[in-house]
């Protein structure tokens, strides 16, 4: 051990108290990762852990804390207790340290972590709901603990709402930022004043003071979400039952299925339910759609909604009709158009905060490829909110023909299948 004593910022003192969830976020310059660094090689040099250091996406070592805890480890004074390998920190006392990408663990292939101290999750903020399903049950060796330090995006990320705005009882945090840094250098100071000057308020605001944004930087609908959070269209949006439910399908296989619950009253658009989810079958939608007994108008495809199937022969539109719902298909107005039309369509709209909390981050996310050399935007990003934002799109497309007209009937039987095939398990792209 280094012989003088190791400092440390006093707002981050509860990392050497015991607490199931230790969490710290906020802004550039308030030395979390490094501190974070300082406490487990000085918590690992005095007593035996095993400690796993993950983030969501680690392709290589280098994407890791691998160099920041190896530079730390000389910075103590530590380099003759700890030996740094390649893709591992071993202690004389059998301490170690091992680095992880948590997006391409499964239930199975995660167990391995079962006997694990300590978990330091770094760039929490891109950590999906689904990796912390994964890994929260699996760190569960007595007194086992589960370190988290993010810089916020946007106050719909998992992470955020997991740790800051419902947090768990066993949870002890801290907003951190430059000022609660007392090691602060001068050069990060004068790089913030100029940040202060010339970035926009809320730019900074989340990148300095780590406050949340409103979308992600670079979003396509930028304006027109923050637009509707200023007028609280994000909100509860009851059911009417008095009108139409039309739904609104981005069909998808491998890719997300999504399908939006739509009402419409006089020229306001009320997306009052959300569905997304992959590796169904059409006829378990249905199935899920006709449990919600609502009072249902018209599906809405996409284009590719009318093209054959070539395992069953059939498309989705035939599919969808032999179950007894109506279907139309959206017009293809093109891609840029679309857009175009969902930014005029956005300040009509009123999405449950809840229902529709998904299809709200999607909507925050959706945007375009950058070229790396030129700075210029490109064509929309196809990721998994670009899904969301698509079913949006199409709904913008036909949100004038949306009516309350009569009901239309619908049966309960399978839908009529040509011999030999299987037309409920038309897959989508």
């Amino acid at each position: 051990m280094a012989d003088e004593p190791i400092e440390f910022p006093a707002r981050l003192a509860f990392l050497f108290e015991p607490h199931r969830y230790k969490v710290a976020y906020g802004g550039r310059g308030s030395a979390k990762s490094w501190t974070y660094a300082r406490a487990l090689l000085a918590k690992g040099a005095q007593q035996k852990l095993r400690i796993i250091c993950a983030r969501e996406v680690q392709k290589s070592i280098k994407q890791s804390v691998h160099t920041l805890l190896s530079d730390q480890v000389q910075a103590l004074g530590l380099g003759g207790f700890y030996e740094v390998l390649e893709t591992e920190i071993r202690g004389k006392n059998g301490t170690t340290f091992s680095f992880t990408g948590l997006g391409t663990h499964t239930v199975e292939s995660i167990k391995s972590f079962e006997g694990a101290d300590i978990c330091w999750v770094e760039e929490a903020q891109t950590v999906s709901k689904r990796s912390w399903g994964i890994l929260i049950p699996t760190i569960r060796a007595e007194n086992s603990e589960i370190w988290v330090s993010f810089n916020p995006d946007l106050d719909t990320d998992d992470t955020y709402i997991r740790f800051v705005v419902e947090p768990p009882e066993s949870v002890v945090s801290a907003m951190v930022n430059y000022i609660d840094n007392p090691w602060f250098p001068s050069v990060l100071e004068q790089e913030r004043i100029h940040a202060e000057r010339t970035m926009p308020a809320d730019e900074y605001a989340n990148v300095w003071e780590g406050r949340c944004r409103t979308t992600i930087q670079g979003a396509i609908y930028a304006a027109e979400v923050d637009a509707a959070i200023r007028d609280s269209r994000f909100c509860n949006v009851p059911y009417d039952p008095k009108l139409k439910v039309h739904t609104i399908w981005d069909l998808g296989w491998n890719d997300s299925m999504v399908i939006g619950l739509v009402q419409k009253l006089r020229s306001e658009i009320r997306i009052v339910g959300y569905i997304e989810d992959s590796h169904r079958t059409l006829d378990w939608y249905v199935a899920e759609l006709q449990k919600m007994n609502m009072n249902w108008g018209t599906d809405y495809l996409p284009h590719d909604g009318k093209h054959a199937d070539f395992k069953t022969g059939m498309s989705a539109q035939q599919i969808l009709a032999d179950f007894g719902r109506r279907v139309e298909i959206v017009p293809d107005i093109g891609l840029e158009n679309g857009i175009k039309a969902a930014r005029m369509a956005l300040p009509r709209c009123y999405i449950d905060k809840t229902k529709g909390a998904r299809l709200i981050n999607c909507l925050k996310r959706y945007r375009r490829s950058v070229n790396q050399q030129t700075n210029e935007p490109g064509a929309p990003v196809h990721d998994e909110f670009s899904h969301g934002a698509d079913m949006f799109r199409y709904l913008s497309i036909v949100a004038d023909q949306l009516n309350n007209d009569a009901a239309v009937k619908q049966i309960a039987t399978t839908p009529k299948i040509k011999a030999g095939t299987s037309g409920a398990s038309w897959m989508g792209g």
